[in-house]
């Protein structure tokens, strides 16, 4: 059985797509429970992606597309302005962070995605191959009607999907940019577009 591997993934918005169409899904993350938790088709893995390794039986499976949303509270252009304060520690935790999420991206030897926003990422690696907003996926999900620029790295033959926006719902809002302040902001900021995901699924799953 093909399975999609999340990596930093709190919530199943990503891989529930592909669990739909009877793949099986790993997500990882910190957040989980310790240990490792599988019901259905759906395992979760809590871990610190620094030190997790996969277990035997997900390195020797058929991945059929790895996804990776390494945190981004140091690495965001948008938070520049704080970048001096926060010192050297902090910004080498977030690299280390990102650097072990395209290690098993490339590692995995699927096709896969690393999400970021516009981040410093562009200056230590490389440039973004795309970028897109929740609202360029509203035909696949309206409630996504809201700007947020994303970038992604990704490799081994992962198909960006093309944009497929209902124009119907007016200009999109700015909902990110006004998210109160409250241990839930992060997450909440982070979380991943349904539309996007189903866009995902239609543009590389089988």
């Amino acid at each position: 059985m093909p399975v999609i591997v999340a990596l930093y993934s709190k919530t199943d918005t990503m891989v529930q797509p592909w669990l739909d169409a009877g793949y099986g899904a790993v997500t990882v993350d910190l957040q989980h429970p310790a240990g490792e938790v599988s019901y259905n088709r759906l395992t979760r893995i809590g871990a610190d992606m620094r030190t997790w390794v996969p277990p035997r039986w997900l390195a020797t499976a058929e991945i059929a597309l790895t996804v990776a949303f390494p945190p981004c509270d140091h690495l965001a252009v948008s938070g520049a302005r704080w970048f001096a304060g926060k010192g050297l520690g902090a910004l080498s935790d977030s690299i280390r962070l990102f650097e072990r999420a395209a290690f098993w991206c490339e590692w995995f030897g699927a096709p896969y995605l690393i999400e970021n926003p516009v981040s410093v990422i562009s200056s230590y690696w490389r440039k973004p191959d795309a970028t897109f907003h929740p609202h360029h996926f509203t035909l696949l999900e309206p409630d996504d009607n809201y700007t947020k620029q994303t970038c992604l790295w990704t490799g081994g033959g992962f198909v960006m999907p093309p944009s497929c926006r209902d124009f119907t719902l007016g200009a999109p809002d700015d909902r990110i940019h006004k998210a109160a302040p409250g241990p839930d902001r992060a997450n909440f900021r982070s979380a991943t577009p349904m539309g996007f995901a189903r866009a995902v699924f239609q543009a590389n799953g089988k």
